[in-house]
């Protein structure tokens, strides 16, 4: 089976690429990502939640770290620190859909040494900010 599956969706009768993922990548970033995230699930407030098709660490509901369908880190950062990580080259802006999220960053697993302090702003971001 090829590791990286094409599919689509129809809608209003026009197919549209959705994420092709890639299993060796995705399992790459777990074995980077899944020994941070225990340390988080260990918190009170925190748990594993939907997000863009894949699971991500929740606070009170609210995700604030995935790993994406290519195998980055997905973490949601004020929108000033999304800025400094593009600029900086440590990250890029999440699209989806044509559209920057302003608060979203990926991270690739090249970068592993970033992951467990944008998890930590990650989460203290999303804390701060959630009920």
């Amino acid at each position: 089976m090829d590791p990286i599956a094409p599919t689509s969706r129809d809608v209003g009768g026009a197919p549209y690429p959705v994420a092709m993922t890639d299993a060796a990548a995705q399992e790459r970033a777990h074995a980077i990502f899944d020994p941070i995230a225990a340390e988080y699930l260990a918190r009170p407030g925190v748990d594993i939640g939907p997000m863009f098709g894949s699971e991500g660490l929740r606070i009170r509901g609210k995700v604030f770290a995935f790993v994406g369908y290519r195998g980055s880190l997905v973490v949601k950062v004020p929108a000033d620190r999304a800025d400094e990580l593009a600029s900086a080259g440590t990250g890029e802006r999440m699209q989806t859909r044509g559209r920057t999220m302003r608060e979203w960053v990926l991270v690739g697993p090249d970068r592993a040494d970033a992951w467990a302090p944008l998890i930590a702003d990650a989460f203290a971001f999303v804390d701060e900010i959630t009920p």
